[in-house]
């Protein structure tokens, strides 16, 4: 037990404060839902759900995805707040690559969301959609090019600039902003000097609208050690999904948990997503049919907006479905490249200690 480790500094976004800068991430499709975002908030967090067909076990999903969707969203974030009880945030995590973006945003502003963290493609246009509301927004960006392009155009466009910035570095699971070439050889990467690059470049924006752009570093993030790193690269917090799944709190099936806990590292694999982005997730019988043949797609759930069902691999939402329920060989199961490093089930309370404190580490 270490119990030296100076305090973590809580993390300001604007007038908001939460006492542990620590963002569990959002996990879609129903990894992260109210029940794991709710534990996370009140135990000093913020707490992301996933919009990400959240809806899929809603009554009525089969014939109307949006609809069941914008429902599920609403009741999420109610519920989940219920859970903090005052204490910690509550947000979502966006896609900009869904078909039904726009709805939603506007749904989660319109439920009380604290903030909206957005990637999956460039948020160009997160600040009108949610307007004068007092809901938080952030891009997920994965380079100092894409940084750039989007502050510049959020000032030139809305006169206004991001609450908070999320960087996703590259050994997050999911979705991925860099190449597969960059995937397969990490050790080639000094994302350490892309993180300090990113930081810089918001100096400008602080200044000109008079405000601190806290940066939160995502990916890969396993222990206290990690989140000192960070900070000692100027970060003011991090985002950590994968370790959240082996919790009792997590929305996903113990099936799903069990897979993150028995995961070895040779069971970690690259893919391409119907997104049209590389994503890490873990081999299966799933991922191995897809080196032989295309998955024929049967049924269109209306997802993603650049989605083409006669061609893409699989349906990215059937895959997903069957996993979080528990499928787990014949569906798809993300995952950050540290995964094989999660040996057992624990809580939000648990793992937060240990995050924090180095308590049980």
């Amino acid at each position: 037990m270490h119990t030296d480790r100076k305090t973590l500094t809580p993390l300001k976004i604007g007038e908001l404060t939460v006492e542990k800068p620590i963002i569990q991430g959002g996990m879609g499709v129903g990894v992260s839902r109210s029940n794991l975002a709710g534990a996370v908030a009140a135990e000093g967090g913020i707490g992301i759900i996933s919009t990400a067909q959240i809806g899929y076990d809603e009554e009525g999903f089969e014939k109307d995805q949006a609809g069941c969707n914008r429902i599920a969203i609403r009741k999420h974030i109610h519920r989940a707040k219920e859970i903090a009880e005052g204490k910690g945030l509550v947000g979502v995590n966006i896609m900009v690559a869904l078909k039904h973006y726009k709805e939603h945003v506007q749904e989660a502003v319109r439920a009380g969301a604290d903030v909206i963290i957005s990637g999956a493609g460039l948020p160009m246009d997160l600040p009108k959609l949610v307007g004068n509301n007092k809901t938080k927004i952030a891009p997920i960006v994965s380079s100092r090019r894409a940084t750039q392009l989007i502050l510049k155009m959020w000032a030139h466009r809305y006169n206004r600039t991001a609450d908070f910035i999320v960087i996703e570095g590259p050994k997050a699971g999911g979705h991925l902003g860099f190449s597969r070439d960059q995937l397969e050889n990490l050790e080639t990467l000094d994302y350490d000097h892309e993180i300090r690059e990113i930081i810089a470049c918001k100096a400008p924006y602080e200044e000109k609208y008079g405000t601190k752009i806290p940066v939160i570093v995502a990916g890969g993030i396993f222990d206290r050690a990690d989140i000192d790193h960070m900070t000692e690269l100027g970060a003011d917090g991090v985002q950590i999904a994968s370790r959240f799944v082996a919790t009792e709190e997590c929305d996903a099936s113990d099936a799903y948990k069990n897979a993150y806990i028995n995961a070895k590292k040779k069971d970690i694999q690259i893919i391409q997503s119907p997104v049209g982005m590389p994503g890490r997730a873990l081999r299966n019988e799933f991922i191995k049919e897809l080196e032989i043949a295309r998955k024929p797609i049967t049924k269109c759930y209306n997802c993603l907006e650049k989605c083409e069902p006669r061609s893409v691999p699989y349906c990215i939402t059937k895959a997903l479905i069957d996993a979080v329920r528990g499928d787990v060989e014949n569906g798809l199961v993300f995952c950050g490249e540290n995964v094989d490093r999660i040996q057992k089930m624990t809580t939000v309370h648990e793992l937060m200690q240990e995050l924090c404190y180095g308590i049980g580490s």
